[in-house]
């Protein structure tokens, strides 16, 4: 069987790329081109190794989850409920605020422009807060059965306010938000906090 010829580019490189300009442009911001461009490779290549836009976008979606935004996943291991919310905030405002990072979360952004043909897009990313959303629930749920926190704690109702926080937050670093504003509206959050 005949082998094809070697790529010339490096997969990860070439991932982090198109997630850095998805990230800043959003997915219909961002064309075929430009991702060629900034990926270093040329059209048959970006077609061969990673499908089409949106497969391509989907898979930038997974490496932004396992790097940047990753803050999420590490804050719920967090021993308490209330540290939880701490590295949550954060890692989100750190994530946000970080220099070579474009400003606010991909998740949220990603698809703020994006218009009928993108509707799959728009869906995926929303199943995607959706299962961030939960995994914060099931974190608050073991909190109130480990008597963390109070019984009369509705986790889901904690869970939502404490994600739309976070991409509240995003929203307004990418309007301008300065770290200040941001780490005042977290210690709001963890001046009213149940327990």
């Amino acid at each position: 069987m005949a082998r094809g010829r070697p790529r010339e580019f490096d997969t990860d490189q070439a991932l982090d790329a198109a997630m850095e300009l998805f990230w800043r442009h959003g997915y219909e911001g961002t064309s075929l081109s430009a991702l060629a461009q900034a990926m270093n490779i040329n059209m048959p290549s970006l077609y061969a190794a990673f499908g089409n836009k949106e497969s391509l976008f989907k898979l930038a979606v997974d490496r932004y989850l396992q790097k940047p935004a990753n803050y999420l996943r590490r804050a719920l291991e967090q021993p308490t409920a209330r540290e939880v919310v701490e590295q949550a905030l954060s890692g989100a405002i750190e994530m946000i605020q970080h220099p070579r990072s474009a400003d606010g979360c991909l998740l949220v952004h990603g698809a703020l422009a994006t218009g009928p043909s993108s509707d799959s897009v728009r869906q995926d990313l929303s199943r995607r807060r959706a299962g961030a959303e939960n995994a914060v629930r099931q974190r608050f749920q073991h909190a109130i059965d480990a008597g963390d926190l109070p019984a009369t704690v509705d986790p889901v109702k904690l869970a939502r306010y404490l994600m739309t926080i976070i991409w509240g937050l995003s929203v307004q670093a990418a309007g301008g938000a300065t770290r200040d504003q941001l780490e005042e509206v977290a210690e709001i959050v963890l001046q009213r906090w149940p327990v």
